[in-house]
């Protein structure tokens, strides 16, 4: 029985010396003089107008891709992809295929957009989010009638130094608004 007890001491002793990872979120704003967060305020302010800019060439099928830095890449994040990158050349020929194929109307009416955080110092990064709902219509052609549906994203954008999107991710059910569609029925 002393063992018994002698173990489940050790265990206790063992579980509570246990550290746990601070994933506490760090007050980002102390003051509105802090010189940080006026800098880090800024820099999601234009970074947020090239973000809106964005959004409104996609609907008007005409993006500046000058916002777009050299070395830029987007995740695939699509089911089945064949690879897990896209490059900003790669982008463009898919954009102008869907917008060949497609319609687009934002339906989010404000855009709200979200400042990101550095995942280690929980503090503003510069990054930019927002989460909206796109009409996606596919054009009648001879033999079919055009097809609506709406599909809910998430984007993130990612800027360098120069304030140039670096990096895009965008999450949403586009194999099913494709499958939907494109099919038959």
């Amino acid at each position: 029985m002393n063992y018994f007890y002698t173990l489940l001491c050790i265990s206790i002793l063992f579980i509570g010396c246990k550290t746990e990872p601070d994933n506490t979120v760090k007050e980002t704003y102390e003051a509105d003089t802090s010189t940080n967060e006026s800098a880090a305020n800024e820099t999601f302010k234009n970074n947020s107008a090239t973000v809106l800019a964005n959004i409104k060439g996609w609907q008007n099928e005409n993006i500046d891709y000058a916002m777009y830095a050299d070395d830029f890449i987007t995740f695939e994040t699509g089911f089945g992809s064949k690879g897990d990158t896209i490059t900003l050349n790669e982008m463009i020929e898919k954009d102008k295929h869907f917008w060949g194929n497609y319609d687009f109307k934002l339906l989010t009416d404000p855009v709200v957009l979200l400042p990101g955080v550095n995942a280690e110092t929980k503090m503003l990064d510069g990054s930019v989010r927002h989460y909206s709902d796109w009409e996606v219509t596919i054009t009648a052609t001879d033999s079919t009638e055009a097809k609506t549906g709406v599909i809910h994203i998430y984007e993130s954008f990612d800027f360098n130094e120069e304030g140039k999107i670096s990096n895009q991710v965008i999450y949403g059910d586009f194999t099913g608004i494709m499958m939907y569609l494109n099919s038959k029925e």
